[in-house]
């Protein structure tokens, strides 16, 4: 079959197109609506380096965004390209996960105890007012949480946090804990599971960790705010002991505190 000069051309422009569209792992969207597929690099000073393009020998342009500018971040799963909001470390790796799961000790961090609860806001709406300068400076990054065993039960939210750090999380959706049972983030206190991570706290409820050599889990559940305890990307999972029958995503949105330099 004799193929044109036109058509090779069109043919190979789709095929430059499409592992250009690959390889772009975040997406950005900015206040103004447009929308940015790059890689996030860093970030330092307010201010995102991204990764954009597929250049001539495999080099790639660097644009520079101001958070002020950016209305969200959004990671691709399969990916788990890491923000580092502060200063940069490496991703984990996918076999060297964060704790087994397996039972564990009470947690420090939890939204149902009356001596540990962290402080709570009320939900707030998609386009909420921009953040004053008292308050301190937020940045959004939507994660899909996976309800089953994939990576050891823990979803990479693709965020290097700093001690001393305020994050938000609020999180909606359903999942399957299989036998026909369905969950919220913040989980169903009524259902005993003596394998849980977190034993004092609901069934299927939305947990984080922070690093992958810890077990001190944070109970989130639907809405949460605290301060991070210690360096390290954060993970997200679900309360729950067995979940090889798993299914399902929780859709989370994590609001990070804009810090430069060694945090707090």
């Amino acid at each position: 079959m004799h193929i044109n000069g036109f058509t090779r051309f069109l043919l190979i422009a789709a095929l430059i197109a499409g592992m250009s569209a690959a390889a772009f792992a975040d997406t950005i969207r900015l206040k103004d609506g447009s929308v940015i597929r790059g890689q996030i690099v860093g970030f330092r000073d307010q201010q995102f380096t991204v990764l954009i393009g597929g250049g001539a020998r495999g080099r790639r342009s660097q644009i520079t965004l101001y958070m002020e500018d950016v209305d969200s971040i959004e990671f691709d799963a399969a990916t788990a390209t890491t923000t580092n909001a502060g200063a940069s470390a490496p991703e984990p790796v996918r076999d060297q996960a964060p704790p087994p799961r397996t039972a564990s000790t009470e947690p420090r961090l939890s939204t149902n105890t009356g001596t540990t609860t962290p402080e709570r806001n009320t939900p707030r709406p998609a386009a909420s007012t921009p953040t004053t300068a008292a308050e301190g400076s937020f940045f959004k990054i939507n994660v899909r949480v996976r309800a089953d065993n994939s990576a050891n039960g823990w979803t990479n939210s693709g965020l290097v946090v700093r001690r001393g750090q305020k994050l938000r999380i609020n999180s909606t959706g359903r999942v399957s804990l299989g036998q026909g049972r369905f969950s919220t983030p913040s989980g169903l206190p009524r259902v005993n599971d003596e394998n849980k991570l977190m034993r004092g706290e609901p069934t299927g409820g939305l947990i984080a960790v922070i690093g992958d050599d810890n077990d001190e889990f944070i109970f989130l559940g639907s809405d949460t705010e605290f301060e991070a305890k210690r360096d390290g990307v954060l993970f997200l999972g679900v309360n729950e002991g067995n979940l090889n029958d798993n299914s399902g995503t929780y859709d989370t949105v994590v609001e990070a505190e804009a810090v430069s330099g060694g945090g707090r």
